[in-house]
């Protein structure tokens, strides 16, 4: 069995951005009723395009 190890959270910056209300909605709707917040769910979504793009440039 694994010895337990205390998480550390990666250092984050706060950022303030705009989204329109229909972008907003929609992500609303896929993460409800999921173990899934709004940052998280926009975190995963930017590190996928971001991976996307390095894929692109290969």
């Amino acid at each position: 069995m694994d010895k337990f190890k205390i998480p550390s959270i990666p250092p984050t910056t706060n950022k303030t951005i705009r989204f329109p209300n229909d972008v907003v909605e929609k992500v609303e709707q896929v993460i409800q009723g999921k173990d899934c917040t709004f940052s998280a769910f926009v975190i995963a979504a930017v590190r996928a395009a971001l991976a996307d793009l390095d894929d692109q440039r290969e």
